[in-house]
């Protein structure tokens, strides 16, 4: 058992935070409750195909030294509901950042 994927998928977390704090894009920005919502949702909806895939044998949970261990459902690790936060915050930071330039190169 190991906590280094977990660990690595926090500290990217972190990061992911602290560039929407910098700049004051999704939480820090002022849109906390709408930032919460379009990430749930889009956990919600990937952990929803996520079961799926599983369902339907596509999808596995496979092995590797890195891993808890820990499984929220059969084939579902842990990691992936925090790689699915990972995912959904840096998409929507991304999103947010990119029109926050293109806005101010427009202005300019």
């Amino acid at each position: 058992m190991s906590y280094l994927y977990l660990a690595a998928l926090l500290i990217s977390l972190v990061g992911i935070s602290l560039l929407d704090f910098r700049h004051k894009l999704a939480f820090f920005g002022g849109a906390a409750l709408r930032s919460l919502i379009i990430i749930a949702a889009s956990v919600a909806f990937f952990l929803v195909w996520d079961v799926v895939g599983i369902a339907t044998g596509v999808f596995f949970r496979g092995g590797g030294p890195w891993m808890t261990g820990v499984l929220l459902g059969p084939e579902l690790p842990l990691e992936e509901l925090f790689f699915l936060m990972v995912l959904a915050y840096s998409t929507l930071v991304s999103y947010l950042w990119a029109g926050k330039a293109l806005g101010a190169r427009r202005q300019a």
